[in-house]
């Protein structure tokens, strides 16, 4: 079997390039031949004799994101019109390219996002939250574009999953496969506070994501910081620059309880250095720095509006119903800072549900998933919708919370 796969890049520390990566060395294993379409690939892959590498490039002179991937779009597409017959399956990851696809994964759905009740731009909001409104608009067009003509659609999570279902695409063309997660380097990691240059008798939480986007909801936490003992400070890791958070800590004056660490390479060594993970993101598709967290042991307080919400259990996390409320998060991180035993149990029970989630599981999803494409293109018209039932998608729909 020849798969081809389209995504910007692929490699181990990129979310959605991490999965892709994942799936390629799976496939490789399984002496499946990959095609990667893609900017970026990882050089351990390329080594690979079975792996072909076809390169998209963009250049430098594009103003924009959106007319950025509008050239990855064409480009890719262009190539994989003219060699259609180099590959037995197609697999894309929401509207990258103007091709049908066989599989389309959705790892974030800009239409959900642009619905949502926290959706903070506009065009009358200046220039920034202008361009974010239109950046958000197009692409939730383009997306149902994609997501109507791809044969089968793979939701990262059951609330994605729910979403395209909402924009018309058929159910019996949609199903589940969760993201994957490093269960064992998560686990294995060892803290070390004085690497990171955290205080050693903090109650230590840990925020990761883009520090530039009001979405993933860092202000709130530091709200909710206000509001707790002076002896829980928070980890913030994520890229800086830009960012109207540190200005904010200072503001509400506990910058001396908010350290900022950057981007860390050695994010399990971190996870292991600090209490808890507080992630109350106005919407998620489904976070791999949750699931990262829960591999390392660390109970989790998120919202539900964060995809990765329909996973927690009660033993493992607290989910908030309203990701803006700083008194009800104030009150569960309280909880944890003044009840090591919970703690402690949390986290337990949030590896053991962990577990579940491995890369490898996640993989043969979707090379079970290339199977039944390939071994149903003689049955089905190309490019229409399949008949194959979301029961047929391997998921882990056993670990949801019931």
């Amino acid at each position: 079997m020849r798969v081809a796969i389209v995504t910007h890049v692929v490699r181990h520390n990129d979310g959605q390039g991490r999965v892709n990566y994942e799936i390629a060395r799976a496939a490789l294993e399984e002496n499946i031949s990959v095609t990667l379409v893609a900017s970026h690939v990882a050089p351990e892959l390329l080594a690979n004799p079975r792996v072909r590498w076809v390169p998209i490039r963009i250049g430098r002179g594009w103003p924009s994101n959106l007319l950025r991937q509008q050239v990855f779009a064409l480009k890719s597409a262009l190539w994989l019109k003219k060699h259609r017959d180099e590959y037995d399956v197609l697999h894309v990851n929401g509207f990258i390219s103007w091709a049908h696809a066989d599989v389309n994964t959705a790892h974030f759905v800009h239409g959900g996002w642009f619905a949502s009740p926290y959706y903070p731009f506009g065009l009358a909001k200046g220039p920034w939250s202008a361009y974010q409104f239109v950046y958000t608009a197009i692409n939730s067009r383009l997306e149902r574009w994609a997501y109507r003509r791809s044969r089968m659609v793979t939701a990262v999570s059951q609330k994605v999953a729910a979403e395209i279902r909402n924009t018309g695409v058929p159910a019996q063309k949609v199903g589940v496969i969760y993201n994957g997660v490093d269960t064992e380097t998560f686990a294995a990691a060892l803290g070390d506070r004085r690497k990171f240059g955290l205080p050693q008798d903090a109650f230590l939480l840990l925020f990761v994501g883009d520090l530039r986007t009001p979405r993933k909801n860092l202000g709130t936490v530091l709200q909710a910081l206000t509001r707790l003992p002076q002896h829980v400070h928070i980890a913030v890791a994520g890229y800086l620059p830009g960012s109207p958070y540190p200005d904010e800590a200072r503001a509400l004056k506990i910058e001396s309880r908010v350290h900022f660490l950057g981007l860390v390479k050695e994010m399990p060594a971190l996870m292991h250095s600090v209490d808890a993970f507080v992630f109350p993101s106005r919407y998620e598709a489904m976070s791999l720095s949750l699931l990262e967290a829960m591999a390392a042991g660390l109970p989790v307080v998120t919202a539900r509006t964060a995809g990765g919400a329909e996973i927690i259990t009660t033993e493992c996390g607290i989910v908030l119903d309203d990701p803006d409320d700083a008194a009800a998060l104030a009150n569960a991180i309280a909880g944890l800072a003044g009840d090591d035993r919970t703690r402690c149990a949390m986290g337990a029970a949030a590896s053991r549900l962990a577990r579940d989630f491995g890369w490898s599981r996640m993989a043969m999803q979707y090379i079970a998933l290339y199977r039944q494409m390939a071994g149903a293109k003689g049955e089905l018209p190309a490019r229409t919708n399949s008949t194959l039932a979301p029961a047929q998608f391997a998921s882990n729909e056993g670990a949801k919370q019931s």
